[in-house]
């Protein structure tokens, strides 16, 4: 299963679990119906932006947006690098890989190369989960806004935020930066 169904398949699961139709969850998110539709049936991949409005709709962290599904009975505290799941926003460029083993620890990984130049901006500020996340810079620099808050951010700095407020991630420089984001308080599954 590519990426684009994997999230498709996700998307309906967790609206399935919160009984919610698409357009109860059209209203909720501000994602229009129909796209809500063809990111269901794996035909349009969502910008992280409208990944940010769903997941936010639905009380869970983006990087829940991009799990397998159903929990396995036993799931493994192992998750090798290959079935990490990658994904790229096709607005921006950036690719995001899910690092950590799902279903196993409240804290989620996540592995962000964000190309030179580019920019990204959440506008949500509601969510129905308490998530907070740190943002370790490992290469480049990162302009990160948090509400009226902003920092600039180079290797080995290290962020909190609590995802109350709209967030703006911007690449000012000349090369892609590489950062670790570390999530917890999302719900991964309902």
């Amino acid at each position: 299963m590519d990426i684009t169904q994997r999230i498709g398949r996700r998307l309906h699961e967790l609206r399935a679990a919160a009984g919610l139709s698409l357009d109860a969850l059209a209203q909720k998110s501000g994602v229009s119906r129909s796209n809500i539709s063809l990111i269901e049936r794996g035909q349009s991949s969502p910008t992280a932006v409208v990944l940010d409005k769903l997941s936010s709709a639905l009380g869970v962290s983006v990087a829940s947006m991009f799990e397998a599904g159903a929990p396995p009975a036993a799931p493994s505290p192992l998750a090798r690098v290959v079935d990490q799941p990658i994904w790229s926003d096709p607005a921006s460029g950036y690719v995001r890989r899910n690092v950590s083993p799902p279903d196993v620890s409240p804290l989620q990984l996540v592995d962000v190369v964000f190309p030179a130049g580019q920019h990204v901006s959440f506008e949500t500020s509601e969510r129905d989960a308490d998530i907070h996340q740190l943002v370790w810079m490992i290469d480049g620099v990162m302009q990160i806004g948090h509400g009226s808050e902003q920092w600039e951010l180079n290797p080995g700095d290290c962020l909190a935020m609590r995802l109350d407020a709209p967030i703006r991630f911007h690449n000012p420089g000349t090369q892609p930066a590489r950062y670790l984001v570390a999530l917890t308080g999302a719900t991964p599954w309902r």
